[in-house]
């Protein structure tokens, strides 16, 4: 033992210093042991609201349970929608389509007339949905009159069940229009349309929007033939 004296050696807990340098005389065992109480340790230390991360996570999750809901967003003819969910170029889209939305099969057009002017046909069959309004980087349609909102009302197309004359059920895609809380009303056939609601458009409606003189036709391009055979008919 003298030569160990001699090294200057002596022992601290689980350490030995000897000259100075310190070298591990922990066994795997206690090792084990003391990496699972700093993991226990870390997970005890309290977040900045106080609360452990066990509870942070809980109450995380229960709270996207919450928020879900146990019927989800309502889609009905009232014209209840999802809003402000829906962002495009930046800007915040005060519509969603309902679930019941489809792209047409029959092409749809819209005529615009300004007063007996006939305008460039708009042609809407294209896509599900279309929006109308005065902010023409998002909208689909634009209509410039300053009385106009800018996100105004959207023509919708919706799969729907019908009646067949025969008395049978069917389902057919059928085109609506919703004004969006607009601050001087949308038009259909002259009488103002209540906000938040779906309106079936049938061929030949008059759409009119705030305190534009602009009408907008919808017409199908079955029914433009028809009109054209018809004046062909009395010209002869």
């Amino acid at each position: 033992m003298n030569h160990l004296r001699q090294e200057n050696l002596r022992r601290d807990g689980d350490f030995i210093h000897l000259k100075g340098k310190k070298q591990c005389d922990m066994s795997p065992q206690r090792r084990g042991r003391d990496r699972r109480d700093r993991e226990k340790r870390r997970q005890e230390r309290p977040t900045r609201d106080g609360r452990s991360p066990n509870q942070t996570g809980g109450q995380s999750s229960q709270s996207v349970d919450l928020e879900k809901g146990a019927d989800g967003p309502d889609y009905n003819l009232s014209g209840k929608l999802t809003e402000f969910t829906n962002t495009y170029k930046g800007v915040v889209i005060k519509y969603n389509e309902p679930p019941e939305a489809r792209k047409p099969k029959t092409r749809w057009r819209l005529y615009p007339f300004k007063g007996e002017e006939a305008m460039p046909v708009m042609y809407i069959h294209r896509q599900s949905a279309y929006l109308l309004g005065r902010q023409r980087h998002i909208v689909d349609v634009a209509i410039d009159h300053p009385s106009c909102s800018k996100q105004h009302a959207v023509l919708q197309y919706r799969l729907v069940d019908y009646q067949r004359l025969d008395g049978t059920a069917s389902r057919k895609v059928k085109p609506y229009i919703i004004d969006l809380d607009s601050a001087n009303g949308t038009y259909l056939n002259n009488q103002r349309i209540e906000s938040r609601r779906f309106y079936e458009l049938k061929e030949k409606d008059v759409l009119k929007f705030g305190f534009s003189t602009r009408e907008y036709v919808i017409l199908t391009e079955k029914s433009q033939d028809t009109e054209e055979d018809e004046l062909s008919n009395q010209e002869q």
